[in-house]
């Protein structure tokens, strides 16, 4: 373990990183990581202020010179998903982050890093104080509850920004820049079931865990097919059901929405003499899903062990229905995008079981870059909860952003990145929520593309980020606001362009742009390529 990470480069950003992970802020609970943000604006003597929904806005001057070019907001969410593995202590609501550095990552000790947005936060602030940044008007908005309902940006009055121009600094690919994003709605079900004594003296109670499963960002990790502890472990206690009499006394697993549960268990009864056949089933199922799962999820396992006999267990009818329900929900990739290779349009995660005193309650949450594509899948959620005897609450639901492929802010981005990396950025849509879709929906005109870094294993006890890659996404992000800061500021448009090249060569690539819009993505190698071009300032 480290006790320090501020002698990383950049040094600013990882200072402020570093103070961060010391800050508990899971969803909800972001008060102090807020404090800390509004203390450093206002040591710089930047405008700074907090609102009613507990966001941070900051505003810094224009860099001298550059004060007639577009205002930029720069977004990033200052909660952060807490979990933490099943034998480790570490207690969110105050003990600080431990960290490690080896082989060029940082990660954390048997809990999230908080990378996921920790960086893209920490950016932000050294861009505050870095004397070599070079910017028109800066707005920094530093947003609540992104992880557990996006509350903040929600509760954002638009007039609280004039920015025309906005750089979300939530991805995960410092060679990317990222056009759109993944709406998505979190379905509450609640099966109610029947309670009876068991039979203490004719039956054994069981506990049966799957564990050891690596999980993540249940949207841009769900292409990876890794398993859903819950849904394994549904579909186990379904088989094992067909086979011998069973009643479940509980079942719990998951704890976040947009976390894929890497964990789960269930206590239930079977009579006597059906005992050894459970346990031997149980035991083989284990093994077939290890070998399934041997590549995505070596650490796969399953145990099953005798247990004090509980007070209370579910009817037989009620616990097939239960049992049911989970191995009936789908969970994982429902389906990819037709038109841009290699990206989920739609997905759901079976994200959380638990048992209340009259109720199971599981929770799914869905995503989808398809108004057409997220409601059907969240209709077939009801339905399934229906044909169980479920009752469905519809959570929270958050929009998404259709690819803007001729924008001025994107351009700025790929000069800028050509400028740095000898080539042009990769150009994407995410299977994830970003607070790009309700602050799109807020600011309609507004300008908007997202840029991060290297994160892997978000929202998991594995998340670790690449140090160097945090480097590279410093630099693309300080070009950028460079390459805007040249262009000259104009009412109705946002700046103007000159072209090394025939003026007919730009307009044809704007062409292609607005042809492709929503359907195509860029990337390197790609016959749609930026003229070479710059801004007037």
């Amino acid at each position: 373990m480290v006790d320090d990470l501020s002698g990383i480069e950049p040094r600013q950003l990882w200072g402020h990183f570093n103070e961060l992970r010391k800050i508990p802020r899971c969803s909800k609970d972001e008060r102090k990581a807020a404090e800390y943000v509004l203390s450093v604006g206002r040591r710089l003597r930047f405008d700074s202020e907090m609102d009613r929904a507990g966001n941070v806005v900051v505003r810094k001057a224009a860099t001298p010179g550059r004060e007639s070019s577009p205002g930029v907001l720069l977004q990033a969410h200052l909660d952060m998903v807490c979990e933490k593995n099943r034998d480790n202590d570490h207690d969110f609501l105050t003990d600080p982050i431990e960290v490690v550095v080896e082989g060029g990552f940082v990660s954390a000790v048997g809990t999230t890093l908080g990378a996921d947005n920790g960086i893209g936060v920490a950016a932000a602030l050294a861009v505050l104080e870095d004397p070599r940044a070079v910017h028109g008007p800066l707005e920094l908005l530093f947003t609540v509850d992104e992880e557990d309902g996006m509350s903040g940006a929600k509760g954002l009055e638009v007039g609280q920004i004039s920015a025309k121009m906005m750089i979300n600094l939530d991805t995960d690919d410092p060679h990317a820049v990222y056009v759109g994003c993944a709406g998505g709605e979190t379905s509450n079900l609640r099966l109610p079931v029947g309670w009876v004594r068991p039979d203490q003296a004719a039956s054994v109670a069981f506990e049966v865990s799957l564990l050891g499963l690596r999980g993540g960002h249940s949207g841009v990790d769900i292409h990876l097919e890794r398993g859903n502890a819950i849904k394994l472990l549904g579909h186990l206690l379904w088989v094992a059901g067909g086979r011998v009499s069973l009643g479940l006394s509980s079942l719990r697993g998951g704890d976040k929405h947009n976390a894929i549960p890497r964990e789960a268990e269930a206590v239930v009864v079977v009579p006597g003499d059906e005992a050894e056949a459970f346990r031997s089933l149980v035991e083989e199922m284990g093994r077939t899903l290890q070998e399934e799962y041997r590549v995505v999820d070596p650490g796969l396992s399953v145990s099953v062990s005798a247990v004090k006999m509980p007070v209370k267990v579910a009817t037989p009818e009620g616990s097939r229905r239960a049992i049911g329900l989970v191995a009936a929900l789908q969970s994982g990739v429902l389906r990819w995008s037709p038109e841009i290779p290699d990206l989920v349009e739609t997905s759901t995660n079976l994200s959380v079981a638990s048992t209340g005193e009259d109720e199971i309650f599981l929770q799914t949450a869905s995503r989808s870059s398809s108004k057409a594509g997220l409601e059907t899948t969240t209709a077939a959620i009801r339905a399934a909860a229906a044909l169980a005897g479920a009752g469905v609450e519809r959570g929270e639901r958050y929009p998404g952003r259709l690819p803007v492929l001729d924008s001025k802010l994107l351009l700025a981005c790929k000069l800028a990145h050509r400028d740095l990396f000898g080539r042009e950025p990769d150009v994407r849509s995410i299977h994830a929520g970003l607070e790009m879709g309700i602050l799109g929906e807020k600011f309609p005109e507004m300008d908007m593309v997202s840029l991060g870094t290297t994160i892997e294993h978000p929202h998991s006890p594995a998340e670790r980020v690449k140090i160097s890659a945090v480097a590279e996404f410093y630099r693309f992000l300080l070009v950028a606001l460079e390459k805007v800061s040249e262009m000259e500021w104009r009412e109705g448009w946002g700046g103007a362009l000159s072209a090394e090249g025939p003026r007919d060569e730009l307009q044809g690539s704007e062409d292609r742009s607005k042809m492709n819009r929503g359907s195509y993505i860029s990337s390197p190698g790609s016959p749609c390529r930026s003229p070479r071009a710059s801004w007037v300032g």
